[in-house]
C-alpha cells in the first residue's frame, strides 16, 4: 500500500514538469535562443511559436483555401535558405492538403490577409529528425517570415 502511495505522489507531483515537456516541442538550446531573439514571440498549444509583424485586415483562411505568400526561411542561425519575395509570383498554394509544413498549415490558420508573422517552426512541425539535404539540417528549428496577401476560398 505504501509504494502504491509513494507512486501516487511522484505520479502528481511531477505531472506538471511532464505536462509542460509534451507542449514544448522546441529543444532547450533552441528555446534560448528563441526567447532571446524573440522576445515577443508565443507559443502556441501546438508547440508553434509565432510573432505578429504586421497587422492585416482581412480575412483569416479555412482549410481547403488557396492562399498566396510572400516569404523568407531561415536556420535559427540566421541563414536564409529559401524565398519567394516577389509580388508579381507568390507562393500559391491550398491549405490542408499536405502541400507545405505543418508549421505553415497551423500558422496561416491564425493570419489575416495582408498580415505579415514571424512562424518558428519546431522540427517536429517542420522537415522532423531527418532534414532536407543540402540546405537544412537535421532536427532544425525554422524561422519564417511570412506575408498573406491573398486568400481564395475553395469551390
Amino acid at each position: 500500500m505504501r509504494r502504491l502511495y509513494i507512486l501516487l505522489v511522484i505520479t502528481v507531483v511531477g505531472w506538471p514538469s511532464w505536462a509542460s515537456a509534451q507542449r514544448e516541442k522546441l529543444p532547450p538550446r533552441d528555446l534560448i535562443q528563441v526567447e532571446q531573439k524573440w522576445p515577443n514571440a508565443e507559443r502556441t498549444s501546438t508547440g508553434l511559436w509565432t510573432e505578429l509583424m504586421e497587422p492585416g485586415e482581412g480575412p483569416k483562411p479555412q482549410r481547403g483555401d488557396f492562399v498566396s505568400v510572400l516569404y523568407k526561411g531561415f536556420l535559427l542561425d540566421g541563414t536564409m535558405f529559401d524565398s519567394a519575395e516577389d509580388r508579381s509570383a507568390p507562393f500559391t498554394f491550398q491549405l490542408s492538403r499536405g502541400k507545405v509544413i505543418d508549421g505553415w498549415e497551423y500558422g496561416l490558420l491564425m493570419m489575416n490577409q495582408g498580415e505579415k508573422r514571424r512562424l518558428i517552426v519546431p522540427f517536429e512541425m517542420a522537415y522532423g529528425t531527418r532534414g532536407r539535404a543540402p540546405d537544412i539540417p537535421r532536427m532544425a528549428t525554422l524561422i519564417f517570415e511570412v506575408e498573406l496577401i491573398e486568400i481564395k476560398p475553395r469551390e
